[in-house]
């Protein structure tokens, strides 16, 4: 059925990490709509949904410039990508 494309364990993961992120967000704007738009120490008004995106590609970056300048293994370049999230999460 998903012989079309090489589907692994980290890769399913991430997937499932990325729609679960995106039905909470979508839960807490059916809960308290708006987006909680607020102004970040980057000068830019964003909502949940913004610093989500944002938290995202940060995090691709953070892991392309980390295997293309050490290689593995990636557990720092983890930790720099949730640090990242949770800064976009709290003052972007």
């Amino acid at each position: 059925m998903l012989s079309w494309m090489a589907w692994t364990w980290p890769t399913a993961l991430l997937f499932i990490g990325i729609f679960s992120a995106i039905g909470v967000l979508v839960v807490l704007e059916i809960r308290h709509p708006g987006g909680d738009a607020r102004k970040g120490v980057l000068g830019l008004t964003t909502t949940r949904g913004d610093r989500l995106f944002i938290s995202l590609l940060g995090s691709s970056y953070i892991f392309l410039a980390w295997l293309g300048l050490v290689g593995l293994p990636l557990w720092v370049p983890l930790g720099l990508a949730l640090a990242w999230g949770s800064f976009c999460f709290w003052k972007v």
